[in-house]
């Protein structure tokens, strides 16, 4: 029987799902509009539109994985399940991870303003940079797969007790972990790497506007302000992301509690729904849209009763 804080925190977690789903959704949407529109899609829109298509299967696995674990955890003694599961999760969690990463330093090489040699050589081979990114992408992949290949195996063979639950040594787990996460840490630990160098270039150039225009109001300044919220708000998502993510590597170890399944399952998914609001927000073709959507749901909404009198 689940607590008043669990279910409270299933409730928070179902409507973060539907949240992100739809926020994404709505991300994937405009993208793919504009690329019909102008017969053409640009590099960031077709981040975009991966992106959000990762993040919506990625919330749904994370939400589905979670109420496997807490409802009815014997279903994971069918391998199949398991094995499903795991190559799924390697596939979209991984590519969620890398057009967030590619999102984040594509921006960093077009708006980030750094005289040092390296960055100029890497602003002016945006398209080599990205040709790099999938290279790196396609080598987590080849390295994650016969790792969990091998994992299921051992688990199969040696590790399986009566009661049909995984009896791994937790350093044992730990370290395959590890190993199977190395390409996302790799990736997450450059986003932020990016993120935070576009906060300080931001944070510098916003400085020395306030220094040479005193008592003036400058609208880029502004503009890099709010630039410098969005960095910071994906950066608190992303990181807590990743925290969730470990919950429930721990949970593995710790079936029994199911507070630590729920709390992971409600941290992790926090990251792929609010930041397709802070995206939505933080880009002028989707707040426009955004605001063209609420305006025809008003107008509908003022319609109906107009109909029923």
């Amino acid at each position: 029987m689940l607590s008043v804080v669990e279910g409270l925190l299933i409730v928070i977690a179902v409507i973060e799902s539907i949240l992100g789903t739809l926020g994404n959704g709505f991300i994937g949407l405009v993208n793919c509009i504009d690329c019909v529109k102008n017969k053409k899609c640009s590099v960031i829109g077709l981040i975009l539109m991966g992106l959000a298509t990762s993040r919506i299967f990625l919330i749904w696995i994370i939400i589905t994985d979670g109420f496997i674990r807490i409802l009815s955890p014997d279903i994971y003694s069918s391998w199949s399940l398991t094995e499903c599961m795991s190559y799924l999760w390697i596939i979209i969690n991984h590519s969620s991870v890398w057009f967030a990463t590619s999102l984040s330093i594509l921006y960093f090489l077009k708006i980030a303003n750094f005289s040092h040699h390296i960055f100029l050589w890497l602003k002016h081979r945006i398209n080599k940079v990205l040709s790099l990114l999938i290279g790196l992408l396609l080598i987590s992949w080849l390295l994650s797969f016969p790792l969990v290949v091998k994992i299921i195996n051992d688990y199969k063979v040696k590790t399986r007790n009566r009661t049909g639950h995984f009896m791994v040594p937790t350093s044992e787990y730990l370290t395959y972990q590890a190993v199977l996460n190395l390409g996302v840490i790799f990736l997450f630990t450059l986003s932020l790497v990016t993120c935070i160098l576009l906060i300080i270039s931001l944070w510098r150039h916003n400085r020395h506007m306030q220094l040479n225009v005193l008592g003036v109001r400058d609208p880029s300044s502004e503009a890099h302000v709010r630039a410098m919220k969005v960095l910071l708000s994906f950066i608190i998502l992303f990181t807590l992301n990743f925290i969730g993510i470990a919950i429930g590597i721990t949970c593995f170890i710790m079936p029994e509690k199911k507070w630590l399944i729920i709390f992971g399952m409600t941290t992790s998914v926090l990251y792929p729904w609010g930041h397709s609001f802070i995206l939505i927000l933080g880009n002028s073709k989707l707040k426009q849209a955004s605001l063209k959507l609420l305006q025809l749901l008003k107008c509908c909404g003022k319609e109906k009763p107009l109909r029923t009198a």
